[in-house]
């Protein structure tokens, strides 16, 4: 299954991480004879991995503390129950505990080390596909609207339109290092989201020899949206590379 399909069903994947290690635990009770625990314990901790590989953390450390419980339960006299009598049995738990809970974690964190990168990535083919703008391999008005198209798939919003001259004071303003000014404050986007109000649209200026010739309007979106800093650098990288051609009088285009 893909990583969405997890991110859209945590619930359901944080059951199984609780659930499936204790299964697990419980087959293995059942060939204790031919299986050593040592080997029970590794089998364990590759469920572990399977679910922390899912990059959602909290079901890889409920995975971990599941396996080292079905270790115990299952797999160490007194069987079920939660006593363990062997010290070396209590020093293997506890190992399957520790390194459980630090697999989950290594896996997690190279789920998302993989994911900013494969972001990353597309930041720079999104930059890469409009870096033609500059040398006028299209005409203005492809341009205009390849750059609108490519910022609103970008961040993720709904619609991006190109206006002439300077935008409203009450509007909010990405910068070129990747914040946004509005109301006065600087806002981490990716915490807070965009301005959702009605009227709160956020302009990304276009500057050309530090005049304003225009803005792209982002409308407020209807839903929450939390563009990464570098999303909203590129974005500016990106109206950057529009200046570069637009005109005073450039027409009003919009991208839907």
């Amino acid at each position: 299954m893909e990583l969405a399909w997890y991110r859209q069903h945590r619930a359901i994947l944080r059951m199984l991480a609780v659930l499936v290690p204790l299964l697990v635990g419980g087959g293995l009770h059942l060939i204790d004879w031919l299986v050593p625990n040592s080997v029970a314990a590794l089998v364990l901790v590759l469920f572990v991995v399977g679910f922390a590989s899912t990059g959602d953390r909290l079901a890889g450390l409920l995975a971990a503390v599941s396996a080292a419980l079905g270790f115990d339960f299952f797999l160490t006299p007194p069987y079920f129950t939660l006593r363990i009598d062997s010290v070396e049995d209590i020093e293997l738990a506890a190992m399957l505990l520790i390194i459980g809970l630090a697999v989950s974690e290594l896996a997690s964190w190279g789920v998302r080390q993989n994911a900013s990168a494969t972001e990353q990535a597309g930041f720079v083919i999104g930059a890469l596909y409009s870096a033609d703008l500059a040398a006028g391999s299209t005409s203005e008005t492809q341009a205009l609207e390849r750059v609108a198209d490519t910022i609103r798939k970008l961040l993720g919003v709904e619609q991006v339109t190109y206006e002439s001259g300077d935008h409203d004071a009450a509007a909010a303003v990405i910068q070129r290092d990747g914040s946004l000014r509005y109301q006065g404050k600087t806002i981490d986007v990716a915490l807070t989201g965009f301005p959702q109000r009605a009227y709160a649209y956020t302009a990304i200026p276009v500057v050309q020899q530090g005049a304003q010739l225009g803005y792209f309007r982002i409308s407020p979106p209807a839903r929450d949206v939390r563009p990464s800093r570098e999303a909203l650098r590129v974005a500016v990288l990106l109206a950057g590379q529009w200046s570069l051609r637009a005109q005073p009088q450039s027409p009003r285009t919009h991208s839907r």
